[in-house]
């Protein structure tokens, strides 16, 4: 009886770790919610100047280095990226019907109508959700945004569709079903 009992303990303990692990359902919304919130920061990234990498003088006075357009550099893709996953903590997952939810940006969580509690476990989900979709994808996304082939309005596709691997629609599809609010 004592197995038994420590058998199902420890059969509930690897369920709940794995649901956790895998938390989200539709990975596509959630892909997409994450490239919705890069897109905001690449509409709202400001022109910058190149970077000055000549520090060092040559025996003549002159200086030695290299000068790098920013919309090329690694600082630009670190700008990008950082903080990402922590600004996916202000999503949620809404209940548009009883079949189909849509990933939301929160932005006064005291006036969410939801269960507050379970909203937050969402957001912890799609952030958590984001760390492991960078981890995944980071080396292509930032080659690709280096190159200039992820330019605002071709996120979704590049980091979902062609990256990721998570959505197989069309990006007009996903538009459609996602849509753009903001609470």
């Amino acid at each position: 009886m004592a197995n038994f009992n420590m058998n199902s303990v420890l059969l509930i303990t690897i369920s709940i770790f794995a649901a956790a692990a895998y938390g989200i359902d539709d990975k596509c919304a959630a892909c997409n919610a994450i490239a919705m919130e890069l897109e905001r920061g690449l509409s709202n990234e400001k022109p910058r100047n190149h970077l000055d990498m000549r520090h060092r003088l040559d025996s003549k006075g002159q200086r030695q280095g290299k000068l790098i357009d920013y919309r090329v550099s690694e600082l630009r893709v670190v700008e990008l990226l950082d903080g990402l996953c922590e600004n996916m903590q202000d999503y949620t997952l809404e209940k548009i019907s009883w079949k189909i939810r849509q990933w939301i940006k929160v932005k006064d969580w005291d006036n969410l109508k939801t269960n507050k509690q379970e909203a937050r476990a969402y957001s912890k989900d799609i952030s958590s959700f984001c760390g492991r979709l960078l981890e995944e994808t980071e080396d292509e996304l930032s080659e690709r945004i280096k190159k200039g082939s992820v330019n605002a309005g071709e996120v979704s596709r590049v980091l979902c569709q062609d990256i990721g691997r998570y959505c197989s629609q069309t990006r007009e599809t996903m538009e459609d079903e996602t849509g753009n609010e903001e609470l």
